[in-house]
């Protein structure tokens, strides 16, 4: 069954939320990887930097499927930044604010790709199915930095 009109506008909403949330968070995890200082930031900054090119990919493959469902895809004028806990901290070892920051803004994307799933079920298999691939990588990033903070919180007991 092919998405109604209103289904499709709504697709692409969501599909531009997702867009959005995903160049946030390449901005958010350069800002970090860089800020980061001290030896237990390494992993920090190692795994932030590479999960930018993954994320960067996340963008690409959102933005095209907007244009393929006759959306625009927004430009940086349109942008309103909404990830507050996940800004460089004060101080460059506070690694565990950092880590915060990314569960945080892995979760919120879990959640905007559900809304994308709900939104496609039915209607578009396509994108529903694009979704579904990239929340999995959104939930295994998640579950890294919860295994990070795990350590974290057992070193300081």
């Amino acid at each position: 069954m092919a998405a109604t009109t209103a289904q499709n506008e709504t697709i692409i909403e969501a599909l531009t939320d997702a867009y959005w949330g995903e160049i946030e968070t390449v901005m958010n995890y350069i800002a970090c990887s860089e800020h980061l200082d001290g030896f237990r930031a390494k992993h920090i900054k190692t795994s932030l930097g590479a999960d930018v090119l993954e994320e960067i990919g996340h963008a690409q493959i959102l933005a095209k499927r907007i244009k393929t469902l006759g959306g625009a895809v927004p430009g940086s004028m349109d942008f309103t930044a909404t990830q507050t806990s996940l800004q460089p901290p004060a101080e460059t070892t506070d690694i565990i604010s950092v880590v915060n920051g990314v569960i945080d803004a892995e979760r919120s994307a879990i959640e905007g790709y559900e809304r994308l799933i709900e939104a496609c079920d039915g209607a578009d298999p396509v994108t529903e199915d694009l979704a579904i691939t990239i929340m999995g990588d959104e939930q295994e990033h998640l579950r890294e930095f919860a295994g990070f903070l795990k350590e974290f919180q057992a070193m300081s007991l």
